[in-house]
């Protein structure tokens, strides 16, 4: 009788770890959402993605099935948006049309454990945090998923810039017009490698610079341009041009610039030739012989010869040979006898 009360802080023990182990299993058996993954995903516009949320409800959970989509609100502030909710055996959608269209369980029963949503056609405006809560009384779990929608590369453009020349510097450029930062490039020569250390990359900028070009660095060069999306590529043709002979190129322009001066003098004396033997420069000469010459001396007894002789014809070219007749009246006898002079054309 007197090692009854000894035995009560046994069993009070033993009462306890019964509690503590029943409390301990039915936590264990609660609703628990059972989806892994990043906690951020990356997609490009058009693609469609599943945000995963599976769950396990527990043993104990005997209330209503509730689940919920929402966007969460940067603004702590500010509510939530509700995009989509299961409820009582039925699905009801939420929200504006342009974030709820193409918007809908992956499952076609969300109750059999399969919560996740699926976007069939993703825009910009679909990037967000987006929230999957599912309550089964007494029962509750929820998990966030962030979406970054993201614009793949565009087929970008190579182009070479410089003459080629072997033992000049040249440089390849790369540029895709369109895509999501940050955008990487990358230069390959193709069914080859990767490039020669001794030429300069700019992942950033897409250029390749050669700085002595050679007829090693001639072949046909890949550019690959990246973003967290998508790639695209573009490919040129690199030749190694060997340089022009200087000295042939100073002296056949040399000969270029005599031959034009020789052609230039030739159309000049042409046109000397011609102007000169054309109607209009005669008679400009005979108008000059006529005013520069000079006026003959007057003479003794030379005036009605003068008078008289300008009414004597000349011949066709202009002078007479043979003296023209005395002028009627005239007497000889005693007078200085009369000469005609052929460089005056008059009678002295």
């Amino acid at each position: 009788m007197m090692r009854l009360p000894s035995a009560f802080p046994c069993l009070s023990v033993l009462v306890m770890l019964a509690t503590i182990t029943l409390l301990n299993v039915g936590y264990s058996r609660s609703l628990q959402l059972t989806s892994t993954g990043p906690q951020t995903i990356k997609r490009a516009e058009g693609e469609s993605v599943t945000l995963g949320c599976t769950y396990t409800p527990g043993s104990s959970d005997t209330g209503e099935l509730d689940i919920e989509w929402s966007v969460v609100s940067p603004d702590t502030t500010q509510k939530d948006q509700l995009l989509l909710s299961y409820t009582g055996g039925r699905k009801y959608i939420h929200g504006k049309p342009e974030l709820v269209e193409g918007l809908g369980f992956a499952a076609g029963d969300p109750s059999l454990g399969d919560a996740s949503l699926i976007i069939a056609s993703l825009s910009h405006g679909h990037s967000a945090t987006y929230q999957c809560k599912v309550k089964k009384s007494p029962g509750v779990d929820m998990r966030k998923v962030s979406l970054v929608v993201m614009v793949k590369p565009s087929k970008p453009r190579c182009r070479v810039e410089g003459g080629e020349e072997v033992g000049m510097p040249v440089s390849l450029h790369c540029k895709s017009d369109q895509g999501s930062t940050p955008l990487s490039y990358a230069w390959t020569v193709d069914r080859v490698g990767p490039v020669s250390t001794a030429n300069i990359q700019n992942s950033v900028t897409g250029e390749l610079l050669i700085r002595n070009h050679s007829e090693s660095f001639a072949g046909v060069y890949l550019c690959e341009v990246t973003n967290a999306v998508g790639a695209e590529r573009c490919r040129i043709r690199l030749r190694a041009v060997k340089p022009p002979n200087r000295a042939g190129v100073i002296a056949g322009t040399v000969v270029g610039s005599l031959l034009l001066l020789i052609i230039i003098v030739l159309l000049l004396c042409v046109f000397l030739y011609k102007w000169r033997g054309s109607p209009r420069y005669e008679k400009e000469v005979a108008n000059e012989i006529r005013e520069d010459a000079p006026a003959p001396e007057s003479r003794p007894g030379s005036r009605g010869g003068s008078l008289y002789y300008s009414q004597v014809p000349r011949s066709q070219t202009g002078r007479t040979d043979t003296a023209p007749p005395l002028p009627p009246g005239s007497n000889s006898t005693g007078d200085v006898p009369l000469k005609y002079d052929g460089q005056y054309g008059c009678i002295v």
